[in-house]
């Protein structure tokens, strides 16, 4: 079983750059990551949680209405 410390970094090439990177885990550059940061990041914004509601249009069991 192969076991690997998170703490310790990778050397690796940047995806994006192809420059040399050590990091943790595998992915784009700390200097990659600010310009997608920059360019792509918006304002983070608060997300109303929805309560999950059953349709009104589902109709009961018609042998069970009957009178």
């Amino acid at each position: 079983m192969v076991t690997t410390d998170l703490s310790e970094l990778h050397d690796f090439d940047c995806p994006r750059c192809g420059r040399p990177a050590a990091a943790r885990f595998y992915g784009p550059c700390d200097d990659c990551r600010a310009q997608l940061r920059a360019r792509l990041g918006g304002e983070q914004r608060e997300i109303e949680d929805v309560v999950f509601e059953t349709k009104m249009n589902v109709v009961p069991n018609h042998v069970a209405t009957k009178d």
